[in-house]
């Protein structure tokens, strides 16, 4: 049973490392298909990855997921729970129900939130930055995320023990916490270090780093050494 999935540029979506990590980080089997975010082909890719969704439901993000008897997800929380729903033995949820229930709203609010902190610091895994402005949005954003993560059970690295999904969808916004050089708590620094060592994370950015630049991506601030 070998899943394909679509996705797009390593170093900047970051909904395609959250698809990536739903696979990779529990050693399901799956393919690669890549296209670039901001050229010609991007539009032809996705329609060529899903042919049955034409016209106005053609599919426009990444990252997407073929099933092996065919069917095509186009949206991160449904492949996670629909791998999770395949694969119960590979642990993408906790095993305790109340620790699930928790690890599902964090996943949901994360998928659904935080737009203050997405739009002023895209993830890109190319560079680090020093000295960056934090607005009182960016910075309701930054504890909301402390609160959620410390009123997680487990005392670390992960949120809930073993990797889940819950940090999965989180490891993103963790790249702009450390890409940014944005300030948290000990706790949630914790956390983020955590997410820089984590071996499929790793193996992910180095090959964004083979890949060609967006400049889109870029901003005007200080750089520095990548963190970790």
């Amino acid at each position: 049973m070998t899943y394909d999935l679509l996705i797009a540029d390593r170093s900047y979506s970051s909904w395609s490392l959250r698809g990536w990590l739903c696979l990779a980080a529990f050693d399901l089997p799956h393919t690669l298909t890549e296209t670039r975010m901001y050229t010609a082909g991007f539009r032809d890719d996705l329609a060529a990855f899903a042919p049955g969704l034409t016209g106005a439901a053609a599919p426009r993000t990444v990252p997407m997921l073929r099933l092996p008897e065919g069917g095509v997800l186009s949206d991160s929380l449904a492949i996670a729970e629909t791998l999770a729903e395949r694969h119960p033995e590979a642990g993408l949820w906790p095993a305790d129900p109340v620790a699930r229930a928790l690890a599902r709203s964090l996943v949901s609010e994360m998928h659904s939130g935080f737009t203050a902190l997405r739009e002023a610091c895209p993830m890109n895994l190319r560079v680090a930055y020093r000295s960056v402005p934090v607005s009182e949005a960016v910075r309701a954003d930054l504890d909301r995320l402390e609160a959620l993560w410390a009123a997680c059970p487990a005392e670390g690295p992960w949120l809930f023990g073993d990797y889940t999904l819950a940090d999965a969808f989180f490891a993103p916004v963790a790249m702009r916490i450390a890409g940014y050089g944005l300030s948290v708590g000990a706790q949630a620094q914790a956390y983020v270090t955590a997410h820089l060592a984590h071996g499929p994370l790793r193996d992910w950015r180095a090959k964004g780093l083979a890949q060609a630049e967006q400049s889109t991506y870029l901003r005007e601030f200080e750089t520095v050494d990548w963190p970790g």
